[in-house]
This record gives structure tokens, C-alpha cells and sequence, in this order.
């Protein structure tokens, strides 16, 4: 598993480049990132270098957020790869709460990073089916 920090924006111009740049100012970096909106706020999820890190300056500058555990599964570079890991999940009865893609900073390779009502259990899954889980984005 890896971890994710979820932050409640304000849905104006400018307030997601805030975020970003508080967290490019500390030098962290976000390997893979979700987006969405709502009439008042975005929900803005991201995996960095420094979870916990980006957190802690996250609330320290007023953003309500939270560090979660997810996971991120190796996906084959090819047609049908996401569908393969999806097949996987839908036969053992694994329902998705979300997904978003990164890739990994040390062979180039896409990555899906996946939310889960049991994360145990869907790695499990994912492992005892010959998918990769990683425990990190980085080289």
C-alpha cells in the first residue's frame, strides 16, 4: 500500500495552483493525481513523495485534508491492460471506490492506484492473481 492525501479546495480560479505550489515550495513531488468537483470545493486527490509531509503543510496553511492508504497495482502497458486487472477485481467480487493512474518513476511503466472498502483483501487479491502491488512510486 501506498499513501494519498485527499484536500478539500475551493472551486475557484487559481485555488488548485495554490495547493500545488505549497507543496513544489517544500519540494514535494505529486507522482499521480485525481481532480474533481463539486459546486463549492474540488476534491483533489494525490499521491506524492511525502504523504505525510504534504499533510502536515496542507493544514498548517488552513486546507482540510487527510492522508490515506491505497493501493497502486502495476498495469501491462498494452491494449486491454486496465481490463485485465479490472476482470480480476469484478470476478472476486472487488468493488471500486475509485481509480486514477500515475506511472513509475523507475521504468516508465503506467501504475493505477486504487481505493478499496478493504484494501487487504484487494491486495490479496491482486498478488494471488500475479499482479504487482507496489509500496512505492519511486525508482
Amino acid at each position: 500500500m501506498i499513501k494519498q492525501n485527499i484536500v478539500f479546495i475551493e472551486n475557484k480560479a487559481g485555488s488548485l495552483q495554490k495547493v500545488t505550489g505549497l507543496l513544489a515550495e517544500a519540494g514535494i513531488d505529486i507522482y499521480g493525481f485525481a481532480c474533481f468537483d463539486a459546486p463549492e470545493f474540488a476534491l483533489f486527490r494525490m499521491v506524492t513523495n511525502q504523504a505525510d509531509e504534504a499533510g502536515k503543510i496542507l493544514t498548517e496553511n488552513g486546507y482540510m485534508n487527510r492522508v490515506t492508504e491505497v493501493i497502486a497495482v502495476d498495469l501491462k502497458d498494452e491494449v486491454g491492460g486496465l481490463n485485465t486487472v479490472l476482470q480480476v477485481l469484478g470476478n472476486c467480487n472487488v468493488n471500486l471506490d475509485y481509480i486514477y493512474t500515475s506511472y513509475h518513476r523507475g521504468n516508465a511503466l503506467p501504475i493505477m492506484i486504487l481505493q478499496t472498502d478493504d484494501v487487504f483483501v484487494t491486495e490479496n487479491v491482486l498478488s494471488n492473481n500475479g499482479f504487482r502491488v507496489l509500496n512505492s512510486l519511486e525508482g
